[in-house]
Formats: structure tokens, sequence, C-alpha cells
């Protein structure tokens, strides 16, 4: 069965156009996959030397806090962004009935760039918490399409991948607590594979070849992600600012990995 990206109907294997309401479903699919496929790494990518220079930098001792307090505001900030993309979900589903695609991904790219070098460079919190609404409102928009395009955000296939992600990051930060020399020596190994996939897709993407094996190994990937960001947070300096961008990191590994989740379950259960 094929699912109409515009109303959810299931035509039957072949179709071009929905029965329900008259739409095409290559173009209209493949809009929405590629689209979200080409947003997916660029925080990723952009975040990694923004990562180097938090190691490196030197504060003040005014400038760091506790433990708790550090954690507590990188989850806050994290749910955040959580919270404004389920609302988005809810409240406007595909953007593409509002948007031409085109024009979409092309603001996607200038806020999510913007956002990532904005949180990046700044040491100062509120700024940061700026950037990262910046890429979260965007990516937020980009998972809403997503999920209105596979049967709404109360459909099966849109709660499976919610549950998966859920567990699987509960597991991965379980994981980096227990493991945290594994998780040390992986950095350069998951930016290499990164690199790998985004070039990959790109070719994959002009020649118009299935992606289902590339979306096996991103949802592999952007699990060890999680688990590699959520140590890393631990090692930077205790600061407001740094809270902020350890949030982004974590928050862009999990949206990834929800994204890869829902197109491997909509294909299985296709």
């Amino acid at each position: 069965m094929v699912r109409c990206p515009y109303c959810g109907y299931e035509n039957e294997e072949g179709s071009k156009y929905c029965m329900d309401c008259g739409k095409p479903l290559a173009s209209g699919t493949r809009t929405r996959q590629e689209n979200a496929q080409l947003a997916a790494n660029t925080g990723l990518l952009l975040g990694q030397a923004a990562r180097r220079a938090r190691l490196e930098a030197v504060y003040e001792a005014d400038q760091l806090i506790g433990a708790r307090a550090y954690n507590g505001v990188m989850l806050g900030v994290l749910l955040w962004g959580l919270i404004i993309n389920v609302l988005l979900c809810f409240t406007v589903g595909d953007v593409y009935r509002y948007v031409d695609p085109i024009v979409f991904f092309i603001g996607y790219l200038v806020c999510a760039i913007a956002g990532t070098l904005i949180a990046g460079k700044s040491r100062k919190p509120l700024v940061s918490f700026l950037g990262y609404n910046l890429v979260v409102i965007p990516f937020g928009l980009t998972i809403s399409t997503m999920v209105a395009a596979y049967g709404g955000i109360g459909s099966r296939v849109v709660a499976d991948a919610f549950l998966y992600t859920l567990l699987i990051t509960a597991g991965m930060g379980g994981a980096a607590l227990a493991f945290p020399e594994l998780f040390d020596r992986l950095g350069g190994a998951l930016f290499g594979t990164l690199i790998g996939l985004v070039v990959c897709e790109l070719l994959l993407l002009v020649f118009r070849v299935n992606q289902s094996v590339t979306d096996w190994i991103a949802a592999g990937l952007f699990s060890l992600y999680i688990g590699y960001d959520l140590h890393r947070s631990q090692q930077f300096a205790k600061t407001l600012d740094n809270a902020v961008d350890c949030a982004l990191d974590i928050y862009l590994d999990i949206a990834n990995l929800f994204l890869r989740l829902l197109r491997l379950l909509s294909r299985k259960k296709d």
C-alpha cells in the first residue's frame, strides 16, 4: 500500500494519484522525504566545531554553576524544544499546505545554520537559547510535516516511533553512564560516519535510489550520538550557556532518530 502524503489515504501499490484527494503520490512523498533527509544533518555537522571550542574555552569562576543546576537547565531546555515540536504537530501539521516546499527548505537552512552558529559562538545563555529556538522551530515544522504524512500524531506508526525513540534515548543515557571510556573514543568515528552518510544520501537522492539501508545506518548512528552527546555534556565546563548548547546537540540527535524511525516503521507497515 502507498500512503498519500496529503490526506493519509492508503492507495494500491503503483498508483500515481491518490484515489481520495487526487493529488500525485510519488512527487508529494518524495518532496517530504528529500527535504527531511537534506535538512536532517545540518545542525550536527555545523555543531562539531562548536563542541571543540566549548571544550577548550576558559571560564571565570562566577560563570560556573553546580552539576545539579547545570543538568536541570539542560533537561529543561531539551524538553522545551520537544514540547514545541509536539505543539507544532498538533497545530500546524503539514507545513506544505501553507508554504512551497522549496521556499520552506531554503528558510529551514537559513534558520538552522543561523541558529547553530549563534548558539555555538555565543557565551550568553539567552542568546544561545535564541539560536536553539531558531533550530527547533523549523526542524519541528519538518517533523510535523512528516508526522502528518504518516497518519498524524495519533497514528500507530507515529506512536511506535515516539516510543522507540524514548526507549533508545533512555538506553543510550544509561550506556553513557555505564561505559564512559567507550563514548570517549567514539567522537571521531561518529563524525566521520556522519559525513560519509550525508554524502551517500545526497548521491542517492540525485539518482533516485531507495534509501532504506541508509535509514537503518542513520538510526544506529543517531542512537550512538545520543549517548555520545550525553556523555560529552558532562565534560564541558558547567555554565548556563554550555547547558543550552548541549541541549541543542542532544535535541538534534533525538529529532533525527525519530525521523529515521518514523520512515523505517512506516515502510515496514506498508
